[in-house]
């Protein structure tokens, strides 16, 4: 068996996605998907009834997400496949999103983060507190 340099090692993992390794392009596509708008307008996609939402309703539904986050954020999402963008031509212009199946299968995974933190928020909290309250305490 012929021995390999790390280099080649590197370079072999890189095509065999390894997100653990700098070079590894699955880093680009980790850092998209664990943004938080990314998440919120994924979940809000998914929770929608007809499972397509017009701009101005994710912008209701996500409070506090500026339009210039949410056109960024759903422009990455198209680019990625995770979404598509249906314009229809009526006055004013309506422009309606939904998840590709693509977007659906990353879909359950973020809603699932989502509902842990919605449902273990509270402990998080608490630890959070008991940990500034010892290192306050600590540095006294």
């Amino acid at each position: 068996m012929a021995t390999r340099t790390a280099a080649a090692r590197r370079e072999e993992a890189r095509h065999a996605y390894d997100a653990f390794l700098k070079e590894c392009p699955t880093g680009q596509l980790l850092a998209r998907i664990s943004d938080k708008w990314v998440g919120l307008v994924v979940s809000a996609l998914a929770e929608a009834d007809d499972r397509t939402m017009r701009y101005s309703d994710l912008g209701r539904r996500i409070p506090g997400v500026s339009q210039k986050m949410l056109t960024q954020t759903l422009r990455s999402l198209e680019r990625d496949g995770l979404v598509t963008r249906t314009v229809t031509p009526t006055v004013p212009v309506r422009v309606d999103y939904r998840l590709t199946e693509l977007g659906g299968s990353l879909a359950c995974l973020l809603s699932s983060v989502k509902l842990w933190a919605e449902n273990h928020f509270d402990k998080v909290s608490a630890h959070r507190q008991a940990y500034d309250e010892a290192a306050a305490a600590a540095e006294q």
